[in-house]
């Protein structure tokens, strides 16, 4: 008799790590295989072990999916960010978590048939089971390429899974579709924005699926990939804007304040929330504030990023009509300290972010701070400095006390997982992917967004090309683009993942593109600071380089698992 609380083994294909799978604390320990499944109740308690997968803003003082992936050309970490892998590892917990979550899933898909509730209520938890199963294929395949497909939980004597070879990523990846669409048509439809439902399932397929058509659309034979596969593409590029669509029609709107997705203690009102991560005082806290606002280093914006922004005439630093300096205005003041006032200084870039996409406001703070120049956000806590210069605001929240900002794992405001602003852009990209996009299609997806922003509206025919179009693309395909990342600016590792699915990685290659490690022009301050820089601007590298290599489109399989398993074998360009 299979007891709950099954003793994982560390292997790939037997998909159990070295640890519990589920129920591993208090009184369910007592439950077997054979008592647990009776009711709904006690599925409900399984499936919401899922829930740990959403890592959000990070537990306690661990780190999340927001600000701290700075692997990107959006930052510049206040330590150096190098490719994830520069080796193969021995054991990673990449890829072993990813087959604990996927173990899962399984355990709950054989079990459903055996607790006595409704078919509906049975069809809900398989779609639970199945959506679950689909989102942690996704994140490995979308990391590891070909993998084995695993629809069972295994035991010691499964050896056609234990020593099985990789199947190819895109019938993995149509099988995750197959998981997805189960799921949205079973899952309970409810409005509950904390909950695994239907909406959910929703705008998890709107994402794998962009991933997937764009990924299909742009990959190399040459990179070690497989060629483009343009029928696979528009395939998935069409559930996506099927999918992004049902959720448009769902009652959700557009928040009134951006920076208000992402500072609240309480986001269950939100009407922009399609799934949030509820942190709780004295109960389940983060850190992210803590980092940004305290006197850790911030890991800063880049100069590549901050230029991304357009102006509000709605051009780009190439065309703009508007003042294009970057030159932060140094400024005499004066500031309290202990209730007495003293003299200041600060490097303002206040008139720059008035002219900007409003979003730019609402990410970075108006006055720079690096070392030696400290900057104390609100007026009250602690001095911060930044690699770049420019500190990171859009996580703070000036009516929190010092005490629940300025420490770690003491941080209770919510995280966003899935809201509509993501979906605008997956249908507006989806549709500039298939060339059918419209006027309208804009006007009811990221044209919202842009009047938000105070932006004026995007054009199907664009009306300029930018200069900054590096990536061979259309000029509309390039403006979406724009949009996605300054809208997700920091968000959910988003921008890693979205230059591996356009074929862009080269682009984290800073010996090529070394402002995705400057910062900000500060050569209007008098003082020479010890702060090393390339001519005025701030050199946020640590006098270090990332070399791009085409092997880093793909992470290595563990030595560990290929020595269980010599028949996974190893992912190109990786040498054991």
């Amino acid at each position: 008799m299979k007891n709950i609380n099954i003793i994982c083994i560390s292997t790939i294909a037997l998909v159990l790590a070295s640890c519990s799978d589920f129920l591993d604390k208090g009184p369910l320990d007592t439950f077997t295989n054979d008592n647990f499944w009776t009711n709904e109740n006690n599925v409900t308690g399984y499936a919401n072990t899922f829930y740990q997968t959403f890592l959000g803003y990070g537990n306690a003082g661990g780190s999340g999916l927001f600000y701290y992936r700075t692997l990107s050309d959006d930052q510049a970490g206040n330590s150096f960010a190098n490719w994830t892998f520069q080796n193969v590892p021995a054991s990673s917990t990449n890829w072993r978590d990813g087959w604990v979550e996927i173990r899962r899933a399984n355990i709950l898909l054989e079990n459903v048939d055996n607790v006595d509730m409704s078919d509906e209520a049975k069809n809900h938890w398989r779609g639970v089971g199945r959506l679950m199963r689909a989102w942690h294929y996704y994140q490995l395949v979308r990391a590891y390429g070909d993998l084995p497909w695993v629809d069972q939980s295994l035991d010691i004597t499964d050896d056609g899974y234990l020593y099985g070879t990789r199947e190819n990523r895109d019938g993995i990846m149509d099988k995750v579709l197959e998981d997805l669409n189960y799921a949205c048509q079973n899952m309970y439809d409810n409005s509950a924005k904390n909950k695994l439902n239907r909406n959910v399932a929703y705008a998890m397929k709107a994402e794998i699926c962009l991933f997937e058509g764009t990924y299909r659309k742009y990959r190399k034979a040459e990179d070690n990939q497989s060629a483009p596969d343009m029928t696979g593409a528009n395939r998935f590029l069409n559930e996506t804007k099927s999918a992004a669509a049902y959720l448009m029609g769902k009652g959700f709107s557009l928040n009134s304040s951006y920076q208000g997705n992402y500072n609240s203690t309480d986001l269950s009102g939100n009407p922009e929330m399609i799934f949030y991560k509820a942190y709780k005082q004295s109960v389940l806290h983060h850190s992210l504030i803590a980092y940004i606002s305290s006197s850790t280093q911030i890991s800063g914006m880049s100069k590549n990023a901050f230029e991304s922004y357009l102006f509000t005439d709605g051009r780009p630093l190439a065309s703009t009509s508007l003042d294009t300096s970057d030159e932060a205005e140094f400024l005499v003041g004066t500031k309290t300290v202990a209730g007495e006032v003293v003299p200041d200084t600060v490097l303002s870039i206040r008139k720059m972010l008035e002219i900007r996409d409003k979003r730019l406001s609402e990410t970075i703070d108006t006055a720079l701070c690096y070392v030696g120049r400290g900057f104390t956000r609100f007026g009250t806590g602690i001095s911060m400095t930044s690699s770049t210069g420019y500190g990171v605001s859009k996580y703070d929240n000036k009516n929190l006390e010092n005490i629940y900002r300025n420490q770690t794992s003491a941080n209770f405001t919510h995280a966003p997982i899935f809201w509509l602003a993501t979906v605008y852009l997956q249908y507006a990209e989806a549709c500039a992917e298939l060339g059918d996009m419209s006027q309208e299609d804009l006007d009811k997806s990221v044209n919202k967004l842009k009047s938000r922003a105070g932006l004026p509206p995007l054009t199907v025919d664009v009306g300029f090309s930018d200069p900054a179009n590096n990536m061979g693309v259309s000029d509309l395909i390039w403006e979406i683009r724009r949009e996605r990342r300054t809208e997700l600016m920091f968000d959910n590792w988003t921008r890693y993942w979205d230059l591996i699915r356009w074929h862009q990685l080269d682009k984290l290659d800073s010996s090529v593109y070394p402002d995705i490690l400057l910062g900000a022009n500060i050569a209007n301050d008098p003082y020479n600071r010890v702060i090393d820089k390339v001519g005025t601007y701030i050199d946020g590298s640590k006098e270090m380089t990332r070399l791009f290599d085409k092997k880093h489109y793909w992470y290595p399989i563990p030595s560990d698992q290929i020595s269980l398993n010599p028949q996974l074998g190893q992912n190109p360009g990786w040498k054991q």
